[in-house]
């Protein structure tokens, strides 16, 4: 049998102490050491931690010295949880850690958990996938100041398709994506930012491509956002689903092995 797992890889969600996951909140409750991100985290999340666990915020940290806290970690045989904001399969850096951890021989898992995107999604009220409008969601961020992104991967590509975008790590630069992007969606297209979503602080900023980088500016956003971009947004537009639609056939389907 391989070694018992005993570092943990689970998804904080957007912020709030209440939309992380019960596995979640069942594991943050057992762990001896749990590392977070002060900066997207609010600080009610950490209530479903034990009493005597030790807390280690890593926005001070570098992954070298994160990967020391999980190695030691496993090495004293105590149960460690690793957080990521949101959810671990987007912008998580998740691959560089579980690199570093395998080098090691360190065994670990990934509890998913409720990504930003969704959680501002839930906020709008709005799919992100309606009908005859908009059937895929692009989830993209941006290069400056940041990991370089693919070349393969430019954000006017994305636009050409109209599908709807979700715009990470974007923010500080939401004028010039705005102008980058209008020549696909028209200056009328509905944008919207959503700033903390389900944290105490969080704010909805409504407008349209043309107009949200002013309210952006005004309101001193610079962290912390999505941006929501697309027709899908417009509760004016979209058609009925097919799948919902009376005069689709509802018959039970014949049994494969039915006789003739």
């Amino acid at each position: 049998m391989g070694a018992a797992v005993t570092v943990h890889f689970v998804g904080a969600g957007p912020g709030a102490a209440d939309l992380l996951t019960v596995r979640a909140t069942r594991m943050l409750n057992a762990a001896d050491v749990v590392l977070y991100p002060g900066t997207y985290l609010d600080p009610g999340v950490l209530s479903h931690c034990a009493p005597g666990a030790e807390l280690v915020d890593t926005q001070g940290l570098d992954l070298d010295r994160i990967t020391e806290r999980l190695v030691a970690a496993h090495a004293a045989d105590r149960d460690v949880v690793r957080l990521t904001s949101g959810d671990p399969s987007l912008y998580s850096a998740l691959a560089e850690q579980t690199r570093r951890l395998d080098a090691h021989g360190v065994p670990w898992d990934v509890t998913p958990g409720v990504p930003a995107y969704a959680a501002a999604s839930a906020l709008v009220g709005r799919e992100l996938t309606v009908p005859l409008v908009a059937q895929s969601v692009v989830l993209t961020r941006t290069g400056a100041r940041s990991t370089a992104m693919p070349e393969t991967e430019a954000l006017g590509a994305f636009a050409a398709t109209r599908a709807t975008l979700v715009l990470h790590l974007a923010i500080r630069r939401v004028r010039e994506l705005m102008a980058e992007i209008v020549p696909a969606y028209g200056a009328d297209c509905p944008a919207v930012v959503v700033y903390r979503a389900s944290q105490p602080e969080e704010a909805v900023l409504r407008g349209t491509v043309s107009t949200v980088a002013g309210l952006v500016e005004e309101a001193g956003l610079r962290q912390a956002a999505v941006v929501l971009v697309g027709w899908a947004l417009d509760p004016e537009g979209g058609g009925e689903s097919y799948l919902y639609d009376p005069a689709r056939p509802r018959g039970a389907a014949p049994s494969s092995g039915a006789s003739g």
